[in-house]
C-alpha cells in the first residue's frame, strides 16, 4: 500500500503540464498580480500556487452548525474519516457510508439538474435551458423548491444541480441545455434562485461543474486499452482563459452560486490552464474558499479525481463515486473510463505516515457535515428510498462492500401535484419567435395537420436514448436526464383540444425522411388543412458535443416540403439549445416557436401556448445566428498531434461569447439574445438613473469576505426605474431587461453592452408599472488584472432597457462615480 501510494503522489505532480508548444505552463495559469509598470506579455502566464486550503468559519450563518460539525468530526477515528470523504457503492448514485456508532446515517447523492434520475414515481421537470428562457425569478426558485421536495421524499440528502457550467460558451455544446444560458449574469440568477429553493425544501444543492468546463470531446484523458486504469495516453482538454474573463464571465454565476450559500461544488472533468479541475489550487483554493468565500465542499465529478494528497491539498474534499478503501478494491475498475478511488484508505496511510495533515481532513469533514447540520438533515429526514437500490444500474447490489440496511417504505410518489408546476414552467420557457399575421394563437381550427417525428408518443418509456428516431423529445441524455413515468404528447395535446373544439379531423404523418420526400398533396385529404403544425426536436447529450446546429432527423427538408404546399405552416422545435433556422423567411411558415425541454407536460404547455390560454412570456437566452458558421468559439473536436498535453481549448475570444461577440462585430443575426414575441404589445417610458449613495467610490470597501466574497460587491449602488405599459389588447407578462454599456475609460475588449437586470412583469392591457432595477457594485464594475479587484470605471455608462438585447426602448447616461 505505501508503495502504490508513493506512485499516486508521483504521478499527480502539482506543476506538471506543458503547453502545445512544449513549454512550461502551471497548473495555476489563469490569474497573476504584476506591477503596474511590468509589460504583460501573456495573459494566460502562470501565478503561484495557493496553500494551504483554506480552512471553513461558517461565515454567512453557518456558525452553529459549523461547531456541530466539528464536535462530529472531534469523535471520529481516522479510518472513519477516510469513509466520510470517500464514495462508496451503494443505493445512490453517489454515497457516503452511515457510522451507526454515531447515528449518522450517511449521505445520498443523486443526479440531476431536472430530475431525481435513478427514481420511480419521480416527476420530470423541465430543463435548465427552459427555466433560463422563462426570464423568471419566481418560476426558478419554484421549480427548485418542488424538485427539491422530491429528493428529499426520497431520501436524498444532496441534490446534483444547478448547472452553470458549461455556461453556454459554444452553442455546440452537449451540456448546455443542462444550464440556463449563455449570459453569466442571467445564469447566475438562475443558480441564486434554484439553490435557495432546493435547500429550503431541505436539500443540500451541489452547484456544478466547476469551473471552464465548456464542451465534451476530451472531457477526460484517453486510458491505454492494454494498461491499468490509472494509466493514459492523452491528458482531457485543457481550458485556458484569462483572469479577467475567468471572473467576469465564468466565475461570475459561481459567485452567485456561493453568495446563495449552495452546500456543494463539483469540480470538473476538463483541466484548467494545464492541471485538473479537482487538483488546480487557485480554483479551489484561492477562487473559490478564498475569494468567494465559500463555506461547503467541493466533490469531485465521478471519476473526475487523478490525484490523492495532490488533490486534497488543492482544495478538493470529496471523492465520487470512490470505491478503493475500507471497503474493497475499486467497485468499478473494470469499467472504461472509471478510475478507483485516489481517497480511501490512501487517506488513512497518508494521515499515518505523515504524507497528509489530519487537519486538513478534519476541515474536509467539517466542511461536509455543516450543510448536513445547517439544513437540518440530522432531523427527521427520510430514509432512503429501497426502490433506488434496484433502479441503480451505477452501482449494482453486487458492487455493496457494506450492509445498506434501507428501510422505509419502497416505490414511494412523490410528485404530488407538480405535474400543474410543470405545465406551468414548460409554457413560460416557450419562445415565439415569428408570428405573422396573428397566426397564433389558434382561433379552434377545424381541420389540423400534424407532421414530425417529434409529434407523438416514443417507441420507449426511457428518455436516455440518443438515436430514437420516433417519439416527442423532452429532455437530453446523461446523467441530467429523467425517468417519465408518463408524458403528455403534442400530437394527444393537440387532439384532445381539436375534440374540445369539435374539429372535424387531426390529420397526422410522423415519418420525417416520407414528408421530406413526398409531396404532402398526396398525403392529404382532399379538405385542406387550416394549419400545419410541424414537430421538430434536437437531441443532446452528456459526453458528447453537438455535430450540427440544425434541428435534427432532415427536419429542415420536413418544414420546406409542408411550407411549399401550406400557407399557415407552424413550426415547433423541441430542442436543447440552439437551432439555426433556414426557413425562418419562407413565407408560409406563419409562426415558429421554440419549446426547448418543457417536462413531462410538454403536449399540455405547449397547447396552452398555441390557443392562447396562455400568453407566451419566454425570451431566448442565447442568440440565433443566420449561420452556424457565424458563431465564435467552437469546441475543439480534434488535434492534428499526440502529444500527451496537445488537447488544448484557448479562450481567445474572451469576453465576448454569444450576443457580446455579435454586438462587438456588428453581425446580423436571427433572433437576438433576450428576443421573444407576446400576443399583446408593450411600451416603455420615464427611464430613470439615480445613485443610492452620494460617495460610491471606484474600489470596494475592504471587509471580511462572506459567501461570494467582499459584501461590499453586492451592495446597491444605483437605482434604475422604467415605466412598463401593455398596450395591446391581451394580458401577459413584460420582461423588461436592462443593459449597461461601460464608459470608455474600461479596458479594450468591454463589450457594448451587458445584462445587468431583468424582471417578470403581468400587466392587464392599458396597464401601466414602474419597474426598478437595482444595480450592484459588481454590476457597475470590471475585473482589474492588475489590482485584483472590482472596479468602478470613471466616465459614462450607458443605461438601456428595452425587450431584448437588440430592441432597446429607453437610454440614458449615467456618470456613476460622479466627480471621480
Amino acid at each position: 500500500m505505501a508503495t502504490l501510494l508513493s506512485a499516486l503522489l508521483a504521478s499527480s505532480a502539482l506543476v506538471s503540464a506543458q503547453d502545445f508548444s512544449g513549454g512550461a505552463r502551471s497548473e495555476d495559469a489563469f490569474s497573476y498580480v504584476q506591477p503596474l509598470d511590468t509589460v504583460i506579455l501573456d495573459e494566460y502566464n502562470s501565478s503561484p500556487a495557493v496553500y494551504p486550503s483554506p480552512n471553513a468559519t461558517g461565515a454567512g450563518g453557518w456558525e452553529d452548525a459549523l461547531q456541530r460539525a466539528k464536535e462530529f468530526v472531534a469523535q471520529l477515528t481516522v479510518d472513519e474519516k477516510s469513509y466520510m470523504v470517500s464514495g462508496q457503492p451503494g443505493p445512490c448514485v453517489g454515497n457516503i457510508a452511515p457510522i451507526p456508532r454515531l447515528d449518522f446515517p450517511g449521505l445520498c447523492l443523486h443526479d440531476g439538474p431536472l430530475a431525481i434520475r435513478v427514481a420511480d414515481y419521480a416527476s420530470v421537470f423541465s430543463a435548465g435551458v427552459s427555466a433560463g428562457a422563462s426570464w423568471d425569478k419566481e418560476l426558478m426558485y419554484e421549480r427548485g423548491y418542488a424538485m427539491g421536495e422530491e429528493f428529499r421524499a426520497k431520501g436524498a440528502h444532496v441534490a446534483l444541480q444547478p448547472v452553470a457550467g458549461p455556461l453556454g460558451r459554444s452553442g455546440y455544446a452537449g451540456r448546455n441545455w443542462e444550464g440556463s444560458a449563455a449570459d453569466p449574469y442571467l445564469a447566475g440568477v438562475f443558480m441564486k434562485e434554484t439553490i435557495l429553493g432546493t435547500q429550503d425544501a431541505g436539500v443540500q444543492a451541489c452547484a456544478k461543474h466547476y469551473i471552464g468546463n465548456e464542451q465534451e470531446t476530451q472531457r477526460n484523458p484517453v486510458f491505454d486499452p492494454n494498461g491499468t486504469t490509472t494509466d493514459t495516453i492523452s491528458a482531457a482538454i485543457s481550458s485556458n482563459i484569462d483572469d479577467r474573463t475567468m471572473h467576469e464571465i465564468y466565475l461570475w454565476p459561481f459567485a452567485d452560486a456561493a453568495h446563495a450559500k449552495v452546500a456543494s461544488f463539483m469540480c470538473s472533468y476538463t483541466r484548467i490552464n494545464g492541471s485538473y479541475g479537482c487538483q488546480n489550487s487557485k480554483a479551489l483554493n484561492g477562487l473559490l474558499k478564498e475569494e468567494l468565500g465559500f463555506q461547503g465542499y467541493v466533490m469531485s465529478d465521478w471519476g473526475a479525481t487523478h490525484a490523492g494528497v495532490a488533490s486534497i491539498e488543492a482544495g478538493q474534499d470529496m471523492d465520487m463515486p470512490g470505491g478503493l478503501g475500507a471497503y474493497g478494491t475499486a467497485f468499478a475498475a473494470d469499467i472504461p473510463g472509471r478510475m478507483p478511488s485516489f481517497f480511501g484508505g490512501n487517506i488513512t496511510l497518508a494521515v499515518n505516515n505523515g504524507s497528509l495533515a489530519e487537519s486538513r481532513v478534519d476541515d474536509m469533514i467539517v466542511r461536509i457535515m455543516t450543510p448536513f447540520y445547517a439544513l437540518g438533515q440530522d432531523k427527521d429526514f427520510p430514509t432512503v428510498d429501497p426502490s433506488s437500490a434496484e433502479l441503480n444500474t451505477f452501482s449494482p447490489i453486487s458492487t455493496w462492500k457494506i450492509d445498506w440496511n434501507l428501510t422505509g417504505p419502497s416505490s414511494r410518489d412523490v410528485r404530488g401535484d407538480h405535474a400543474k408546476l410543470i405545465r406551468k414552467h414548460g409554457a413560460a420557457g416557450t419562445v415565439l419567435l415569428k408570428n405573422v399575421d396573428g397566426a397564433l394563437p389558434l382561433k379552434a381550427p377545424k381541420n389540423i395537420a400534424v407532421f414530425g417525428n417529434d409529434a407523438a408518443e416514443p417507441t420507449k418509456g426511457q428518455l436516455n436514448q440518443q438515436n430514437f428516431e420516433y417519439g416527442t423529445l423532452v429532455a437530453g441524455g446523461g446523467s441530467g436526464t429523467g425517468q417519465l413515468t408518463y408524458v403528455v404528447t403534442p400530437l394527444r395535446a393537440i387532439q384532445d383540444r381539436a375534440k374540445k373544439d369539435n374539429a372535424k379531423i387531426v390529420q397526422y404523418w410522423l415519418n420525417n425522411t416520407l414528408i421530406a420526400n413526398t409531396d404532402i398533396d398526396t398525403l392529404l385529404i382532399p379538405d385542406r388543412p387550416e394549419v400545419c403544425i410541424v414537430m421538430l426536436k434536437t437531441w443532446a447529450e452528456e459526453a458528447a458535443d453537438r455535430a450540427s446546429l440544425h434541428v435534427d432527423w432532415n427536419g429542415d427538408a420536413v418544414v420546406e416540403s409542408v411550407a411549399s404546399k401550406c400557407n399557415n405552416t407552424i413550426v415547433v422545435t423541441h430542442s436543447s439549445g440552439i437551432n439555426v433556422l433556414p426557413w425562418a423567411d419562407h413565407e408560409n411558415v406563419t409562426a415558429i416557436v421554440a419549446a426547448h425541454f418543457p417536462g413531462e407536460e410538454s403536449g399540455n404547455s405547449l397547447v396552452d401556448i398555441l390557443y392562447g390560454d396562455v400568453n407566451p412570456s419566454g425570451h431566448l437566452p442565447y442568440t440565433i445566428a443566420l449561420n452556424g458558421t457565424d458563431y465564435n468559439a467552437p469546441p475543439t473536436t480534434a488535434i492534428n498531434t499526440t502529444g500527451y498535453y496537445d488537447w488544448q481549448s484557448w479562450f481567445d475570444e474572451k469576453l465576448e461569447i454569444d450576443y457580446r461577440y455579435f454586438d462587438a462585430h456588428n453581425i446580423s443575426v436571427r433572433y437576438e439574445f433576450g428576443f421573444g414575441l407576446s400576443y399583446t404589445t408593450f411600451g416603455y417610458a420615464s427611464l430613470a438613473a439615480e445613485p443610492l449613495s452620494s460617495n460610491i467610490s471606484a474600489l470596494p470597501t475592504p471587509q471580511p469576505v462572506q459567501p461570494g466574497g467582499n459584501p461590499d460587491l453586492f451592495a446597491p449602488v444605483y437605482n434604475v426605474s422604467v415605466a412598463v405599459s401593455n398596450t395591446g389588447k391581451v394580458a401577459g407578462h413584460a420582461v423588461p431587461q436592462l443593459y449597461l454599456g461601460l464608459p470608455s475609460s474600461a479596458p479594450a475588449g468591454t463589450p457594448p453592452k451587458q445584462l445587468r437586470g431583468f424582471e417578470k412583469v403581468w400587466l392587464q392591457p392599458n396597464e401601466t408599472k414602474t419597474v426598478s432595477f437595482q444595480l450592484m457594485r459588481r454590476d457597475v464594475s470590471y475585473w482589474d488584472i492588475v489590482q485584483q479587484e472590482w472596479v468602478i470605471p470613471s466616465g459614462e455608462f450607458s443605461v438601456m432597457v428595452g425587450e431584448s438585447s437588440r430592441i432597446i426602448k429607453a437610454q440614458k447616461g449615467v456618470n456613476v462615480l460622479g466627480s471621480y
